[in-house]
């Protein structure tokens, strides 16, 4: 008796095996299919050409796979019945777009798939709430972003794909929170390899974080190390800017007259070379003009809002210096060098007060008085030297912007330091072409 029940015991089992052990669930959506698995719940709804993730999944869906579809955006609602969900697959779509907080209900999460897409805003935020995830795939989509505390709350996160992306810089510090961090990709990133990315430099040469690839982490910029792996670009020492200005005549010691031209020039140093900007505050207004890069590409003055004579009011040079070659009240101020690079900035101020103009005769204006008997001759500027300064000037009879003009030839003029350097002024306009 007992030896003729034996089968169908048997076969009771398998059938209670097959049932528990690989079931469907009830209200799964065409075209996924649903099962019980080991105690995992599956929703399969890979391959199906959807455009949108199906409504009516089961809430019990622990996996579910919608990878190789034709989704293109996600919505803050489409996940909002499968909030239990521990592993979202969803690669080799066409999203575009995760609005902010579609990914963070998904409180569960251990495993999110989102590679092989073209995502260029990835809602950064919804990380924070994912605690538990432990594989995070976004390589190969469009992003060029990457916050530095994108990952901060992510310290189960054990695998992190970021390679073939837009990626330019990494911010110090991003990976530092992933204290259980095995595994990372980040090749095939348009790196820009200058001091800001030294420490990634560094920090990929001493983790021991497996990091595939390396010869693949490359430089896109700037131009000398374009195409070099990062490992084999030479370290640099950066620095932030350390500003210091100068002026000629000495503003401490020189009673700056009507007419007087003054040149100011503001030493930046730092690694890279800093950018200067003078910001001027004077007669109610502020401008702020940028050192062009170069010699004779002339300043970069606003074009809105300001006259011709305003504009030739103010020279500014690459090497860092500021001319006003025509004193008056309305220069009267304070100038401020502001100087900065990738590293930080930095700024130095001096404030510039003029005397009186002279009053007008009854011939007419300053400018239209002609020479009188017994009149002085227009004092020489006394310029002194600083180490290694000359001065280059050009005087000219009228604007050499104007048409038929032909001024004469540049006087440069050059000392040992500390030799004083006369430079007459004449009474006719003039133009500095540069202060070292």
């Amino acid at each position: 008796m007992l030896s003729g029940a034996s089968p169908l015991l048997l076969l009771l089992r398998c059938w209670l095996a097959a049932t528990f052990l690989w079931a469907p669930i009830r209200g799964c959506p065409e075209p996924c299919a649903c099962v019980d698995k080991y105690a995992q719940q599956f929703a399969d709804c890979a391959y199906k050409n959807l455009e949108a993730v199906p409504s009516g999944l089961p809430s019990n869906v622990t996996t579910l796979s919608l990878s190789a579809n034709k989704i293109a955006e996600l919505r803050r609602g489409s996940f909002v019945e499968v909030t239990q969900v521990t592993s979202l697959w969803l690669a080799h779509n066409r999203i575009g777009a995760i609005e902010e907080g579609t990914l963070a209900i998904l409180v569960q999460l251990k495993n999110l798939d989102v590679s092989h897409n073209q995502i260029a805003d990835f809602p950064w935020g919804d990380l924070r709430n994912l605690s538990a995830l432990q594989l995070l795939k976004m390589n190969n989509n469009r992003m060029s972003h990457l916050p530095g505390e994108a990952f901060r709350t992510l310290r189960d996160l054990r695998s992190l794909r970021i390679n073939n992306n837009r990626f330019s810089e990494v911010a110090e510090g991003t990976f530092e929170a992933l204290t259980s961090l095995s595994h990372l990709q980040i090749y095939n990133n348009p790196f820009n390899c200058s001091c800001q990315l030294m420490w990634l430099k560094n920090w990929t040469e001493n983790t021991l974080i497996s990091i595939p690839d390396r010869n693949a982490i490359t430089c896109a910029a700037p131009e000398p190390w374009k195409g070099l792996p990062l490992a084999k670009v030479p370290y640099l020492h950066c620095a932030p800017p350390s500003v210091r200005l100068s002026y000629h005549p000495n503003l401490d010691r020189t009673r700056l007259s009507y007419g007087l031209a003054l040149a100011l020039h503001c030493h930046a140093l730092g690694l890279p070379q800093p950018e200067v900007t003078w910001r001027i505050q004077a007669a109610g207004e502020t401008l702020e003009i940028k050192a062009p890069a170069a010699e004779g590409e002339g300043n970069a003055l606003p074009s809105d809002g300001w006259s011709r004579g305003d504009r030739e009011r103010f020279q500014a040079f690459a090497n860092g210096t500021l001319l006003i070659p025509h004193l008056s009240k309305k220069e009267e101020g304070t100038y401020t060098c502001l100087a900065a690079n990738e590293m930080g900035s930095n700024q130095s101020s001096v404030h510039v007060a003029v005397a009186d103009a002279p009053a007008k005769d009854s011939a007419g204006s300053l400018g239209d008085r002609k020479a009188q008997p017994g009149d002085r001759k227009p004092e020489a500027l006394k310029v002194p030297l600083a180490e290694q300064c000359r001065m280059e000037a050009a005087v000219s009879e009228c604007d050499p912007g104007d048409q038929g003009c032909n001024p004469p030839s540049a006087l440069k003029l050059t000392g040992r330091p500390g030799d004083p350097v006369t430079v007459p002024q004449p009474d006719l306009p003039h133009r500095v072409v540069g202060f070292f």
